[in-house]
């Protein structure tokens, strides 16, 4: 009997393999859709930068690096500048080893190579001891050893914070010190330093300057200059901005960003294919 592809391919929930591949393409209008998947997921961008939003937080993930989701986190993903995305989709018990919260990891060489295998792949690879589940084992072991890209914000949840964290993503520019913002959310500079570490773990200037960073990436993406993206976010000097994002990833952002898309184009031609658009994800020749 020939097995056939569940109706609605374009939902790797539904294809009874344990590691499902394909590739997502978009443009700068395309915008997120608030999904969940029932298999974890790994996000691996391709070009251009994508940004996940969950309720925990926020993710910046550049090329080169993957997002990792956990299964049944509810999520969004935009897109800065035209983008290709590899997507994997890990049955739960493959994904046992892996981290339980989303996080960003740096993609190198060898599971480049193998996550491009898996999206140019048929979604029906044979099953049993067949070299797709073998490289599948191995790129499971690749995953769990990729460090840890630095590219999170953190959302509190005490509703001062929140107050607080969203009026200085909606203004990134704005230089209000902590006592001025605890004047504004109602609570003193001291309990909103506290429960900023105790929730984010960082410091309010550390968790201002990790939004600019991924805000930067976002800028960057869409072909705009440092010193344009300087001046936007309120800093005084464009070598002032490059010494902050030096201090947390350690080269300027021309640089950062230069060598994450120097890297070959990874044309990803074969197996699946899909598009997003405004109206959400539809096969590419559709």
């Amino acid at each position: 009997m020939t097995e056939r592809l569940p109706a609605g391919t374009e939902d790797p929930d539904l294809v009874p393999r344990p590691l499902v591949g394909l590739t997502i393409r978009g443009t700068p209008t395309a915008e997120g859709l608030l999904h969940r998947h029932d298999k974890a997921e790994l996000l691996y961008v391709i070009s251009g930068v994508i940004t996940v939003q969950a309720a925990t937080g926020i993710w910046t993930v550049p090329p080169r690096c993957a997002f990792w989701l956990p299964k049944g986190v509810e999520h969004m993903a935009d897109a800065s500048g035209h983008f290709e995305a590899g997507a994997l989709y890990v049955v739960a018990d493959l994904a046992e080893r892996m981290p339980g919260a989303c996080c960003i990891v740096f993609v190198q060489p060898l599971l480049r190579e193998l996550i491009l295998r898996f999206i140019r792949s048929p979604q029906l690879y044979p099953e049993g001891d067949s070299r797709e589940a073998r490289l599948a084992a191995v790129l499971l072991d690749e995953l769990q050893a990729a460090p840890v890209e630095p590219l999170h914000l953190p959302f509190p949840a005490d509703r001062r914070l929140r107050r607080l964290t969203e009026a200085v993503r909606e203004q990134p520019s704005l230089r209000l010190s902590l006592e001025e913002w605890g004047s504004r959310v109602g609570a003193s500079s001291r309990t909103l330093s506290r429960l900023l570490r105790s929730e984010t773990g960082m410091s309010f200037v550390r968790w201002r300057q990790q939004l600019h960073i991924g805000l930067t990436l976002q800028h960057l993406a869409m072909g705009r200059s440092v010193a344009t993206i300087a001046h936007d976010l309120g800093y005084e000097s464009v070598s002032a901005f490059i010494a902050m994002f030096r201090r947390l990833l350690g080269t300027t952002p021309a640089r950062y960003f230069s060598e994450a898309m120097g890297a070959k184009p990874d044309q990803a031609s074969e197996g699946v294919v899909l598009r997003m658009t405004p109206d959400g994800i539809t096969p590419a020749d559709a």
